[in-house]
Formats: structure tokens, C-alpha cells, sequence
């Protein structure tokens, strides 16, 4: 896990360097961030707007009285979004979109549920976590 972390952490803002600087060759610096700034903005209106229409669906959700799970999975995966959306770059700013997309981001929440899923399986098989010191 620390090795993906790392890897995170390190790979990552070093791509978004490299086609920062490759595409600011190639369309130059202004066009570059503005570009940036523009997928930004587009960003948050998005990430408002999607994080308004699943905090209604929380509410009417509670109003049922059921419990709003998938809704609240949602509203995780905005806030991620938006955060994503925050650091510059290209292939952050494709990611928080993509996550802004209600097709995409069920499809996301399918993932991470089958990843949960299966790392319940492989704790212990009975879905409880073993904490090894």
C-alpha cells in the first residue's frame, strides 16, 4: 500500500508537469492555463450542481426514512471531484470530471464496491478486519 502511495504521489504531479510544459510548448503557456482555469470553473459549476442534486436526494432519502447510502457514496465521490479539480493539471482535472459524470461515476461506484467486496473477502473470510501488530 505504501508503494502505491508513493507512487501516487510522485508519478502523478510528475505527469501532470511534463504535459503541462509539453502542451504549453505546443499551444503555449497563456492558452495552457487558461485552458486550466476554464476546465476549473467548468468544474465547479458541475460539482455544484451534482452535489445540489444529491444532497436532495440525501434529504428526500431521509424523508422516506431510508437510509441514504448510495447517496451519500455520491456526495463522497463530488467532494472527491472537486478536490481533484483543485490541483492543476490536465489528467486531475479529466479525473474530476469524469467523477462529476452521474454514468461514469455509477460505474465508478461499482468498481469500488467489487474492490470492497473483495477485500472484505480476503480480511478473514467473515467480513471483519484482522489487525496483525
Amino acid at each position: 500500500m505504501f508503494f502505491k502511495l508513493f507512487l501516487a504521489f510522485t508519478l502523478i504531479p510528475f505527469i501532470e508537469i511534463y504535459l503541462l510544459i509539453k502542451i504549453g510548448g505546443q499551444i503555449g503557456a497563456f492558452n495552457t492555463v487558461l485552458i486550466v482555469i476554464l476546465t476549473g470553473l467548468l468544474g465547479a459549476s458541475l460539482a455544484r450542481l451534482e452535489g445540489i442534486k444529491t444532497m436532495t436526494k440525501v434529504r428526500d432519502s431521509l424523508n422516506r426514512g431510508d437510509l441514504p447510502a448510495e447517496e451519500m457514496l455520491d456526495a463522497m465521490l463530488i467532494f472527491v471531484a472537486g478536490v481533484v479539480l483543485l490541483t492543476p493539471g490536465f489528467i486531475t482535472d479529466l479525473t474530476g470530471l469524469a467523477l462529476l459524470v452521474p454514468k461514469l461515476r455509477y460505474r465508478f461506484k461499482r468498481w469500488l464496491r467489487r474492490k470492497f467486496d473483495e477485500w472484505l473477502d480476503k480480511t478473514n473470510g467473515r467480513g471483519g478486519m484482522s489487525i496483525r501488530f
